[in-house]
């Protein structure tokens, strides 16, 4: 009797110790598939660290404006950091409802502050360090402003003229405009520089300050990543600081953020 006792019991722990594995492996497998399933860590506008995928090789971007399309083709070679965060700005968003707030005739044409206060303070510190200069600031071209060495954040110009002055003091164009630069040239120049130096007044009070003091700029209504095939590569980059700049470049100041 004692042995069949004893049978009875060492039968019940066995079966009780398989019974948690199997569970034990249960919970194991849900945990796994839990982490498995789980969605990649959410990228936001407000989180600019978040914003970090590496451009194509070449890429383009449309830019519907309030006076009509312009498109921009890229070559990642020329600058990969400021591609790079250039391709973050368009695919996440950025530039929706960005106004040109700075519109300079034979000089550029600035933009980059977002109209939401709460998206351009995310954004101000965010800086990237500096490319070499591979591509003259030629007409067309897009260039990051600065704020001095390694202090490229969200800002841009496209060059009106030949800029290529700028080339020595660093600034490295990313791309350039290939459709509707007849477009660029129409933006609203009338205020010509009165906005430049309210940069951080824009900042802070957003598009509702600009549409009260500057009603008639002119602005991005919605910028789109545009695939191009590596076949369509823009020109060779020109070789910086070769031609001579324009009168508009030696009047204007160099294209800068808010210090």
């Amino acid at each position: 009797m004692k042995q069949f006792l004893s049978a009875v019991l060492a039968l019940s722990v066995a079966t009780a110790m398989l019974w948690a594995q199997a569970t034990s492996t249960k919970t194991a497998s849900k945990k796994s598939a839990a982490t498995s399933a789980a969605p990649a860590p959410e990228r936001s506008l407000l989180d600019p660290a978040s914003l970090n995928e590496k451009a194509p090789e070449v890429f383009k971007a449309k830019f519907t404006t309030t006076k009509g399309d312009f498109v921009v083709h890229v070559t990642r070679a020329w600058a990969p950091l400021g591609a790079d965060r250039f391709y973050n700005l368009v695919k996440n968003g950025f530039f929706t409802n960005v106004v040109f707030f700075r519109v300079v005739p034979n000089f550029v044409v600035q933009f980059g502050i977002n109209g939401d206060p709460k998206v351009a303070g995310a954004w101000s510190h965010a800086t990237i360090h500096d490319d070499p200069v591979k591509q003259s600031n030629i007409r067309g071209t897009l260039t990051f402003a600065t704020a001095g060495p390694n202090t490229r954040t969200t800002q841009i110009f496209i060059n009106f003229g030949d800029n290529s002055s700028l080339d020595k003091q660093g600034f490295s164009s990313f791309g350039e405009v290939v459709e509707g630069m007849d477009v660029v040239d129409k933006l609203y120049s009338g205020y010509g520089e009165q906005v430049t130096n309210l940069q951080g007044e824009i900042e802070t009070r957003g598009n509702d300050f600009l549409k009260v003091r500057f009603p008639n700029l002119d602005s991005i209504k919605s910028a789109v990543i545009v695939p191009a095939a590596p076949s369509t590569a823009a020109k060779k980059p020109a070789t910086a600081g070769k031609a001579s700049p324009s009168a508009g470049t030696k009047k204007a100041s160099p294209p800068a953020e808010k210090q």
